[in-house]
């Protein structure tokens, strides 16, 4: 059976995500864009990024949502205030800023369907730090991003922290990964190639019918 995602994105986003300089990895800054709920794992992200410990590094939280108390609480628990941004809510325009900004996009979601974040991280050339759960477990492949299991909440702290680390020492991994991110997503994710998708789809169901 075909699967596709059920997300894509626009030419016009496209080409203002595109103009995002790469990553200059100085310093490293790691982004986490989503409302603040549990399931949407940030406080995986956050202890992850403490055990990194890597030096000149910084982790931007934007969005809302009834976890921040317990996150600002547990970034003091962490010793990592002063490397943690807290944001808010920013406005569509303004999180297109963030992100390149950045040096890498952490999505720690324990289950999102889609996760459009994604697709704006791959349109900006940036590579992806995720769980192998859910859409983002299918989107993110090996050469445009980290994926690591989700067995434990021990384990997957670890992996990310060593995934942190790799792209934090590696800044042309960095690159890299984000310029197959963005033919990714010229070739897979804008609402043109998913459309062409759906109409062979649909024109091979037709044919089968007929041979039926």
């Amino acid at each position: 059976m075909k699967q596709a995602s059920a997300t894509g994105i626009d030419w016009a986003e496209i080409d203002q995500l595109r103009q995002c300089p790469p990553p200059t990895g100085n310093p490293v800054r790691f982004i986490n864009v989503a409302r603040l709920l549990h399931w949407k794992g940030i406080y995986l992200g956050l202890r992850a990024f403490a055990e990194a410990n890597i030096t000149n590094a910084e982790y931007w939280i934007v969005g809302e949502g009834p976890e921040q108390e317990k996150l600002e609480r547990l970034a003091q628990e962490l010793n990592i205030t002063e490397r943690v941004t807290f944001f808010g809510l920013l406005d569509r325009q303004e999180v297109l800023v963030k992100l390149g900004q950045c040096s890498a996009l952490v999505h720690p979601s324990l289950h999102d369907s889609g996760g459009w974040v994604t697709l704006e991280a791959m349109a900006s050339g940036r590579p992806i730090l995720c769980l192998d759960l859910g859409g983002p477990g299918e989107t993110v492949t090996p050469d445009i991003g980290i994926k690591v299991p989700a067995h434990s909440p021990e384990q997957a702290v670890r992996d990310l922290a060593k995934a942190m680390v790799k792209l934090a020492e590696n800044p042309d991994l960095c690159v890299q990964m984000g310029k197959i991110g963005q033919q990714r997503i010229q070739e897979l994710h804008t609402w043109s190639a998913k459309g062409k998708w759906l109409s062979e789809v649909y024109q091979e169901c037709v044919d089968e019918f007929h041979q039926s």
